[in-house]
């Protein structure tokens, strides 16, 4: 299995996106989607369950939940755009990861058994970060793999 990891799109959406997503089953937004449209854009790939982001004030993207739960390959994966608000202990929930944005920093490390991904940004240039999506890939064993993909543009 195969899930895509954006975040931080800000409105924007590249077309490389398209080309890095390519073959993912389903698509995670992790916040700051910004105009709608470009969750319209991400659905032609694959479907999409997404998070409001600090920046998600108004239109349709403002009535997005703050954090979701979803199951992938019988592991429960907890998405909310800034980590800080994370209230919760991940490790004594059972999940098996938590999936992140905000910074605009792509990063990933595991603590007390939990995936923690930041897939980093893929909307408008920021300081000296890159552009970034990611992938999160389950192997026959139900672990998780993660990638970070580096967008050219």
């Amino acid at each position: 299995m195969k899930i895509g990891v954006v975040s931080d799109t800000h409105g924007l959406f590249r077309p490389e996106i398209k080309r890095a997503l390519k073959g993912v089953e389903r698509i995670l937004h992790l916040g700051d989607v910004g105009d709608f449209s470009v969750l319209k854009e991400l659905g032609k790939i694959a479907p999409v369950t997404a998070v409001r982001g600090n920046t998600d004030r108004e239109g349709p993207s403002s009535e997005l939940p703050e954090t979701e739960v979803v199951l992938i390959a019988d592991s429960y994966v907890y998405m909310l755009h800034d980590l800080k608000l994370l209230h919760l202990d991940p490790a004594a929930g059972k999940f098996a990861a938590v999936l992140f944005g905000h910074t605009h920093l792509p990063n990933y490390d595991v603590r007390k058994g939990v995936l923690y991904f930041n897939p980093g940004s893929c909307g408008p240039k920021r300081f000296k970060l890159p552009v970034t999506v990611g992938v999160l890939k389950v192997n026959k064993d139900g672990e998780f793999k993660v990638k970070i993909i580096k967008l050219d543009c």
